[in-house]
């Protein structure tokens, strides 16, 4: 399960935060883009103002939950939210959550880029007394109770289940395992809980696709010249074994027959080459969560107690889905 990396947070700094005035909104440069869902200068005292950094826009996974985010995090729903896109890059969310702090914003949420690297920014905001929400991802930090609570998918759990179909299906698998960015949570965690299932010399190589298209799809290219007998790729998500079904094909394989792939994320996309017999498992990682941070988000400026974690449910799928099922997603 999750890493319980901390103990469990006082909300005696959220409810000091709660009583915090709602100051006018800035832009955010340094190459990140900054977009305000509620007007800045009055008439919104009775909102409750959220600073959100969103990593990026590396996957279909990520669109679809910064949409549901965005959708949620409303001025009809109390939110007034301040969103930045880190474009992948931590400098970028360091600089993002820093104006969250000179804005006064009463709440900082955000998805960090990888683990590691957030001490001293963590620190400026407990100083400010700003109650933090992770979302989907996680941080390591030497701060003591750096944030109030999380939420998001058990990526170690993703790993597991994955591993647990190619042990079933797949026993004697050469497997080649496709890494998301390199010390993220995802990555971390999907690869411990997925190595420990189906045993360390399964696997004869790894390399990263840092979660996208492109970068899988080159990714495969060097592994298939490096490992000319894998038979089975894990991919940490489903837009970097898209990428894999590329390189498979053009160099003249079958994906899903010659090499069996197995990816994490349930993207439409994905879910598409599993019903076209491309992909043979896919175990969800569900990004529609944004009515679940509006609920969290709340309760934390009312100072109420939160869980220390909060699961998002996720499913698997086979061959067996149907193009009805696929049609239905909302993502």
């Amino acid at each position: 399960m999750i890493r319980r990396k901390f103990a469990k947070v006082g909300l005696a700094a959220v409810a000091a935060v709660s009583a915090l005035t709602l100051a006018a909104c800035s832009s955010n440069g340094g190459g990140s883009s900054t977009e305000t869902t509620a007007g800045g200068n009055g008439g919104d005292g009775d909102l409750i103002k959220v600073g959100f950094s969103q990593l990026g826009a590396e996957s279909g996974w990520r669109t679809a939950n910064t949409e549901s985010v965005k959708a949620s995090l409303t001025k009809e729903n109390g939110i007034d939210l301040i969103f930045v896109d880190a474009q992948q890059k931590q400098e970028n969310q360091i600089k993002a959550l820093r104006d969250f702090i000179a804005q006064d914003v009463d709440i900082i949420a955000f998805s960090p880029v990888i683990e590691t690297g957030w001490d001293e920014v963590l620190q400026e905001i407990k100083d400010a007394e700003i109650p933090v929400v992770l979302v989907d991802r996680t941080v390591d930090t030497t701060v003591e109770d750096p944030y109030v609570t999380w939420i998001g998918a058990d990526f170690r759990l993703e790993g597991e289940m994955a591993g647990e179909w190619v042990k079933e299906n797949y026993p004697d698998a050469k497997i080649f395992e496709l890494q998301g960015t390199l010390g993220s949570g995802a990555q971390v965690d999907r690869e411990e809980g997925f190595d420990a299932v189906v045993g360390a010399d399964k696997i004869i190589g790894k390399a990263t696709g840092n979660f996208t298209r492109a970068e899988g799809k080159t990714a495969v290219e060097a592994a298939l010249q490096a490992y000319p007998d894998m038979d089975l790729i894990f991919a940490h998500n489903d837009d970097m074994g898209l990428g894999a079904i590329e390189a498979i094909e053009a160099a003249g394989k079958k994906p899903g027959e010659d090499i069996i792939i197995v990816t994490v994320d349930a993207v439409r996309d994905g879910l598409q080459a599993l019903h076209d017999g491309k992909f043979n498992f896919v175990v969800e990682c569900n990004p529609v969560f944004g009515d679940q941070i509006v609920d969290l988000v709340k309760k934390v400026y009312a100072g109420e107690e939160v869980p220390k974690e909060t699961i998002v449910v996720d499913a698997t799928f086979d061959q067996s889905i149907t193009q009805e099922e696929i049609d239905a997603r909302l993502y």
